[in-house]
């Protein structure tokens, strides 16, 4: 009788284009609620590549402008984040794909043809699709 082998699958190489760049990362983001007061504006939900999804991202605003906080818990008398960009240029692709939805949240909630109560403002068309090593903006 054999016996059976306990062996991890070989971890995946990205998915990378003929020229060896990544492919990008794509974004979607959907602001659930606007906050006019305080400090923390809005919250947001950021879909990765339609197979990850990250909930209750806060868009903040301080004496520096507005920025994106991940979800995070207590640890002590410090807050860490519980997920969170690994590299410089994916975290400037996130924060401009939430920043995006937030000011596009905003403005239909001003114009005078607002959406139906209900409905979130989308992010996936603002920021467009580019290889994480390529600086956006």
């Amino acid at each position: 009788m054999k016996k059976a082998q306990n062996t991890a699958p070989a971890p995946q190489e990205p998915v990378q284009t003929a020229a060896g760049q990544p492919l990008p990362m794509k974004v979607d983001v959907k602001i659930g609620s606007i906050r006019p007061e305080g400090n923390i504006r809005a919250y947001a939900s950021v879909n990765l590549n339609d197979c990850f999804a990250v909930r209750n991202v806060k868009i903040v605003d301080s004496s520096k402008g507005l920025f994106v906080a991940m979800p995070s818990y207590k640890a002590g008398n410090d807050y860490r984040d519980i997920c969170f960009p690994i590299t410089k240029e994916f975290r400037e692709q996130l924060n401009q794909a939430v920043i995006g939805a937030y000011h596009q949240a905003l403005t239909q909630s001003q114009s005078p043809n607002q959406q139906k109560a209900g409905e979130t403002a989308t992010a996936s068309d603002l920021v467009p699709e580019q290889p994480l090593g390529l600086r956006m903006g």
